[in-house]
């Protein structure tokens, strides 16, 4: 499940940050690079880094921990860093000068002067999240403080390519509407949408039953619509990424989110980030050969998988039908009449239940994972982890926690800002000031 620079056509990692790899400062060294002598043998030379590359390096830093921390002082930066007071000084300054942080008050009631304290400029940049979904389009605009400046969710009544970009646009403007501001202001928008993006027809694949969205000219509309920072992401990557920001996956670095709902997937973090695998599609689990027994037309088979066709809601209403139950049937339905005791759905719930299991159950064996989350209206349907939690437990070699997300339907469009707001950050750091030959900073 590969996030794509849709301007770029190039791989986004979209995951939490690496562990932010802290310099030791060393004060006594000199301020001019000084070549090192090579080492033997080795036809090469090693220099010192050039006192701007510290300099960027140490308000990089500074950003971060004001980013991770809330408003600081600059002592308490000098405590964190390991910095010099002097040069944390110096770094805030050319960081506030740049408009990347700004001054959030003073700290009272302490012994001493009362302290200055800095936090980050929430207008140094806006993230733009978008979720493409088969019944509801959603989206949300925050800033790189991680405030929500808007939300929205629209039902979806796109039936071509060119009428769910349409819709789409129509969502972002009405965010910025609302959020007071242009769409030419925001810094970064990622798309959570069903599939992966191919490079080789520079197009998204394994859409399920998003009809047409796999064409060429979807992501064309979109690049013509959003320009060059748009970034796609797998919706139930998305979901994982918002799950590690937000929910359950804060507590621990290996978990699975498996979504079940219109489609199936699963969103992997392993040591802390997204596994998207040598082709994106780590976490496809919609092609796992794992079948009920109510059968299903073997050219959906091939379109969405053999899972995603049987345990899907799609699937679930197959086999209700398949088991009796007559009327306008739905997915919702056939669980709420299980919880009222008709023996029909509760036999669809247990297959289904059981179907979920054997998943997990493969899942478990490969990676081992310390937590299963489960997102999507089927996953998040009363009742149906504990019934899934009996069934894997006949059947896995370990139990790992199973929990049921609490983040709801704006899980894809939170793991989008999640994703986006890292890039936003990354672009921040790449365009800091560099500072003239005599160490002053163009304003």
């Amino acid at each position: 499940m590969t996030a794509m620079s849709a301007g770029a056509g190039a791989a986004v990692p979209t995951g939490p940050p690496e562990p932010e790899l802290e310099l030791e400062p060393a004060p006594a060294a000199p301020e001019s690079a000084l070549a090192l002598p090579p080492p033997e043998n080795s036809g090469a030379a090693l220099f010192a880094a050039r006192p701007s590359l510290i300099r960027a390096m140490n308000e990089q830093l500074l950003l971060e921990h004001i980013r991770q921390r809330g408003a600081c002082s600059r002592a308490e930066l000098a405590r964190v860093s390991g910095l010099s007071k002097p040069t944390v000084s110096l770094a805030l300054d050319n960081v506030e000068r740049a408009g990347l942080v700004r001054i959030a008050g003073q700290r009272t009631g302490v012994p001493g002067r009362s302290a200055r304290l800095y936090e980050i400029r929430p207008d140094a940049g806006l993230v733009l999240g978008l979720d493409i979904g088969h019944d509801y389009v959603r989206g949300a605009i925050a800033d790189l403080s991680g405030e929500i400046r808007a939300r929205e969710s629209l039902r979806a009544h796109a039936t071509s390519v060119r009428s769910r970009v349409a819709e789409l646009v129509g969502l972002a403007d009405m965010l910025c509407e609302n959020a007071s501001v242009s769409r030419s202001a925001i810094s970064q928008t990622v798309i959570g949408s069903p599939g992966v993006y191919d490079p080789r027809r520079n197009a998204m694949k394994l859409t399920g039953g998003l009809r047409g969205w796999d064409r060429p000219a979807a992501l064309a509309g979109l690049r013509e619509a959003f320009g060059p920072s748009l970034v796609m992401e797998n919706d139930v990557d998305a979901a994982a990424l918002a799950e590690r920001a937000l929910g359950h996956g804060r507590e621990v670095d290996n978990f699975a989110f498996v979504h079940i709902g219109t489609g199936i997937g699963m969103g992997l973090v392993l040591g802390g980030q997204l596994l998207r695998g040598a082709h994106g599609v780590a976490g496809e689990i919609a092609f796992m050969p794992l079948s009920g027994g109510a059968g299903a037309d073997e050219h959906e088979v091939r379109k969405r998988g053999t899972l995603e066709t049987a345990a899907s809601a799609s699937g679930v209403v197959r086999a209700a039908r398949h088991g009796g139950m007559r009327g306008p049937v739905s997915a919702r339905r056939v669980f709420a009449a299980a919880a009222a005791g008709d023996e029909r759905a509760m036999a669809v719930v247990a297959e289904e239940a059981r179907l979920i299991a054997k998943t997990i159950c493969a899942v478990i064996t490969v990676v081992d994972p310390d937590l299963i989350v489960l997102g999507g209206g089927i996953g998040r349907a009363p009742g149906f982890a504990e019934v899934v939690t009996r069934e894997l437990e006949r059947i896995a070699p370990v139990m790992p926690a199973i929990r049921v997300s609490a983040l709801g339907t704006d899980a894809v469009t939170d793991g989008c800002l999640a994703a986006g707001t890292e890039l936003a950050w990354g672009r921040v750091m790449i365009v800091l000031p560099t500072p003239s030959p005599d160490g002053v900073r163009p304003s």
